[in-house]
């Protein structure tokens, strides 16, 4: 190692997860600005796997490079820059996101990383906006619980008249491993269940055999037109798993290559959960043939969403794309203004805060009929069946 590294971090925490597939991830990282030491890393996550494809103290240097240079960042408050090294020499590529914050009473430069073996760059490339959008939220809830960690310490100091403060900032590592983890399980699920590039039109339902056999009259054209005005983003739910897949891959037809690599089939042991940013994806019902969407990752999706329910064959659509945007930004502040009233971290569990500001009571039913009807489907529809 170079005398220009800096020295290794001690002793860092580590948390090992267990997933159900593959992980294309080799780990995620929390690291800080030591004014003293440099770049120090705080916490790893890392799959849990038979095979160590990187040692703690490989992570650590690594994890240590988002950092270097950030001594000069001058960036505005609240500002999150995001960057991508691709470290050919170490074979990994490392997507980190650098922010201000306060912790131990001083304010600091922060970075959140993930890191990937350069191999699965092709894989990444169309994940990538999903999985900023996911760690950027995890940013700002990160900010907010450190400031109010730094608030009760200091609150201790006075009524206790103590100067211990090595605790502080301690119980932000739960709340990241509650965020990472589903970052993690997406990855792993998209390295199984995406959708591949090219769809053979025979295992989907315009197939000529299926036109009208598989399909309910005016099902497939719902869905369809309905998909289209939804900017390409449907979610399909039933209880057998090749007819949901069979109209997943249909709905992809009438997506870009990359867009289809950011699309998932279901899982037909068990059903994978929601995941917001994913153009078109896949979910099994349970046992008592329901399901029910997560109210909080469907608003944080980029765009509207369709609806489909393959049992019942029924199509419904949330607002247009500039009324889901606007309800988006209102939910997302309301919920970071709920997360800051919480007074403990009871209150702040992301499950618990739905109905979270007086000023903004968010529609529920946030999937309507579809109103817009279309002729360009049918006409495509027909003559495919012609």
């Amino acid at each position: 190692m170079s005398t220009l590294c800096p020295p290794p971090s001690p002793a860092v925490a580590k948390t090992e997860i267990a997933l159900s597939g593959e992980s294309p991830l080799l780990a995620a990282t929390f690291a800080y600005w030591d004014n003293i030491l440099g770049p120090r890393v705080r916490h790893i996550w890392a799959p849990k796997t038979e095979q160590l494809l990187l040692s703690d103290g490989e992570i650590t240097f690594l994890a240590n490079h988002t950092l270097n240079g950030e001594i000069l960042r001058n960036a505005e408050s609240g500002a999150i820059d995001v960057k991508f090294f691709v470290l050919s020499e170490k074979g990994v590529i490392i997507v980190s996101l650098i922010f201000d914050g306060n912790w131990n009473g001083d304010r600091s430069t922060y970075g959140l990383s993930i890191i990937l073996p350069q191999t699965e760059l092709s894989f990444y490339l169309p994940l990538h906006r999903v999985c900023v959008d996911r760690l950027t939220h995890i940013i700002r809830k990160g900010r907010i619980w450190m400031h109010k960690e730094r608030q009760e310490n200091v609150q201790k100091i006075i009524l206790e008249g103590t100067e211990r403060m090595e605790d502080q900032g301690q119980s932000i590592i739960p709340m990241l491993t509650g965020e990472v983890i589903p970052v993690m399980e997406l990855l792993s699920s998209m390295k199984s269940h995406s959708v591949p590039e090219e769809i053979d039109i025979a295992d989907t339902v315009l197939n000529d055999d299926d036109i009208g056999d598989s399909c309910h009259e005016g099902f497939l054209l719902n869905a369809i037109s309905s998909h289209l005005q939804t900017c390409g983003c449907s979610v399909v739910v039933g209880s057998s798993a090749e007819k949901v897949n069979k109209i997943v891959r249909t709905l992809c037809l009438f997506l870009t290559p990359a867009e289809r690599k950011c699309s998932r089939l279901c899982e037909a042991e068990s059903s994978f959960k929601y995941e917001s940013g994913l153009f078109v994806q896949g979910l099994l019902k349970d046992s008592t043939g329901s399901f029910v969407l997560p109210f909080r990752q469907v608003m944080y999706a980029p765009y509207p969403t369709t609806h489909i329910d393959v049992d019942v064959n029924t199509v419904k659509q949330m607002p247009p794309c500039h009324e889901h945007i606007y309800n988006q930004r209102r939910y997302m502040r309301s919920e970071l203004a709920a997360f800051w009233r919480a007074t403990s971290e009871e209150d702040m569990a992301q499950d618990t805060i739905i109905y979270t500001d007086e000023s903004f009571t968010p529609d529920l039913n946030i999937f309507q009929d579809v109103l817009h009807r279309d002729t360009l489907v049918k006409a495509f529809l027909d003559q495919g069946a012609g």
